[in-house]
């Protein structure tokens, strides 16, 4: 009769070495692979917020530009309403005077006539021109961050801020449709109430846009 024996022949202290090595070399590789995505993540956030910057600073130069035009306009309207025959198509008015708000609002009031009516005023006859500016106030970045879900990488007070800058551009916008309407039907009383309120926007936006601009770099 054979008797066989058995023999422990493994190598614990290698196997508990291969075990430790094959941890170790999963947890570097998770490691490595959460910092390769945090690095790419926070180069997408940097990208982003230069985006936003430059949406922002484009807006705000088209808003300074357009709310120019609405305050010369508004101003304009005033000064004719003073003189205006009836309607806007007619003005009575002394040579002199005509002739500082022709240059003082050049292109606003065009004459084809007039006619003495008395010895020192005319009635010029012609129309009232009015051009607004429509400004283009794009939100393209600010959307396609929240597309991506790159707003997870933004602190709550930066994304209030922004959020809150883009629904008074809306509000603006929105306005700036009702101008533009009211301009088109010929309503000059309605569109000088548009304009004036449009203009308190605008500069509440303008403050926005600043404060932002200022705080951006918080958002990272």
């Amino acid at each position: 009769m054979r008797f066989f024996k058995l023999k422990n022949n493994f190598n614990w202290k290698y196997i508990i070495g291969e075990v430790l090595l094959i941890f170790i070399g999963i947890n570097l590789a998770i490691w490595f692979n959460n910092w390769n995505t945090s690095k790419k993540s926070m180069q997408d956030k940097e990208v982003i917020i230069a985006k936003i910057r430059e949406e922002i600073e484009n807006n705000k130069s088209e808003l300074e530009f357009a709310d120019k035009s609405y305050h010369l306009v508004t101003e304009a309207f005033s000064e004719y309403t003073k003189i205006y025959e009836g309607t806007s198509s007619r003005v009575l008015a002394s040579p002199e005077e005509f002739n500082m708000l022709q240059k003082k609002y050049p292109g606003f009031f065009t004459h084809t006539d007039s006619t003495k009516t008395t010895d020192k005023k005319y009635l010029y006859l012609g129309g009232t021109h009015i051009e607004l500016e429509l400004p283009v106030l794009n939100k393209i970045a600010w959307d396609t961050t929240k597309s991506i879900n790159i707003t997870n990488e933004f602190d709550y007070e930066c994304l209030y801020d922004l959020e809150s800058m883009y629904n008074l551009q809306d509000r603006v916008l929105n306005e700036v449709n009702k101008a533009a309407e009211a301009l088109q039907k010929g309503k000059m009383k309605e569109l000088m109430s548009v304009l004036r309120f449009l203009h308190q926007l605008d500069l509440q936006l303008i403050d926005r846009y600043n404060d932002v601009l200022k705080n951006i770099n918080s958002c990272r």
